[in-house]
């Protein structure tokens, strides 16, 4: 009898692992075939083969054996338009993943600190003052980051700020700036500064160029490594700020440095891409379901959904009809009723 339960110990850590294993891998191939899978879906149909040949010829300047057309689809507007997508989706569903862990609330999302809310102010300002496409997402990048430090010390109470405060902080400036961008709709000119500010606060990859994604890419990859390599301290503060100390851990010095590597990549996705939603909320509970609450998984795991879910989102948007649907719209209406299946399916029991 002994001899069972020993064996059988043993075999579970051997199933755990493989299983592991497995969903790591699924976790990594799963981005690629959402990409290439995007790059060929739209009203101009694209070939597998000549999508892997545009992309070839394009790593080797040569320009035989596709038409200029294809290549100009692929290259110029498909490309650059899923690439963004993925960043924008790892950024959000890693910051998500953070700020649940780092906040102990499975309700917590990406922009939690206020970072979307100022970045779609700084975006409606510079459409207002300066009415120029080129400086609106540096304004949204610059407002979301102040948003932020605003509300850590808006929370922070005698030199400290406790997860409660933080949050409290964040709710406050959020809804400043919602009022602040309001504002500035209503002083808007309603012929064309009006419908530039509501088409960007619905969120959307349509304008993408590459230059934009040069702009983005720095801060969502320092955001995202810098979360990489905090998720092991993810763990030990998401145990209590008391647990934390008495395991060694420097509580503020860590919260602040996961807090900033979190915003940056929220901002540098929401400056280029406009406010999103529920991606910081519902991705990193679906990792939860595939990998568990360790973030030594989960950090990964949301980044990789994320870009899935982004990239599946606005191949939505571009194909369904002959417009452009906003992202936004799209994530809403697909992560509202999904949010819901979670909370029947898990029943609460991950939060």
């Amino acid at each position: 009898m002994s001899w069972e339960s020993s064996s059988s110990d043993v075999k579970k850590p051997k199933c755990h692992r493989k299983k592991k294993t497995l969903v790591t891998i699924i976790l990594i191939l799963l981005p690629l075939f959402f990409f290439f899978g995007t790059l060929c879906i739209g009203r101009y149909y694209v070939s597998l083969n000549d999508v892997l040949t545009t992309l070839w010829q394009g790593l080797t300047g040569t320009r035989r054996g596709v038409s200029a057309e294809t290549a100009t689809v692929i290259l110029q507007i498909r490309f650059p338009r899923a690439f963004q997508g993925a960043m924008v989706g790892a950024a959000l569903g890693a910051s998500g993943a953070a700020f649940q862990s780092l906040f102990r609330n499975p309700l917590v999302s990406s922009g939690i600190l206020g970072v979307s809310a100022g970045a779609g102010f700084g975006a409606a300002l510079a459409i207002v003052l300066f009415n120029s496409i080129f400086l609106t997402p540096l304004f949204a990048f610059c407002f979301g980051i102040l948003a932020v430090i605003l509300s850590y010390f808006a929370g922070k109470i005698d030199n400290t700020s406790t997860t409660i405060t933080l949050v409290l902080g964040g709710t406050i400036i959020q809804s400043i700036f919602s009022a602040l961008i309001s504002l500035l709709k209503y002083l808007a000119d309603t012929a064309t500064q009006l419908p530039a500010i509501t088409f960007w606060l619905m969120g959307s990859l349509a304008s993408t160029k590459t230059a934009d994604v040069f702009l983005a890419l720095f801060p969502m990859a320092l955001g995202m490594a810098g979360m990489l390599i905090l998720r092991y301290r993810l763990n030990v503060l998401s145990m209590g700020d008391r647990e934390a100390r008495t395991l060694g851990i420097n509580v503020p010095a860590n919260k602040a440095a996961i807090i900033a590597f979190a915003t940056l990549a929220t901002a540098g996705a929401v400056c280029v891409s406009g406010i999103v939603g529920w991606i910081g909320l519902i991705i990193p509970h679906v990792g939860r379901m595939l990998v568990g609450n360790d973030n030594k998984w989960l950090v990964p795991a949301s980044m990789s959904l994320g870009a899935c879910f982004v990239i599946f989102c606005d191949t939505l948007c571009r194909s369904l009809t002959g417009g452009e649907i906003p992202l936004g719209i799209v994530t809403a209406l697909i992560g509202g009723p999904f949010f819901i299946y979670l909370l029947k399916k898990t029943k609460g029991r991950s939060w």
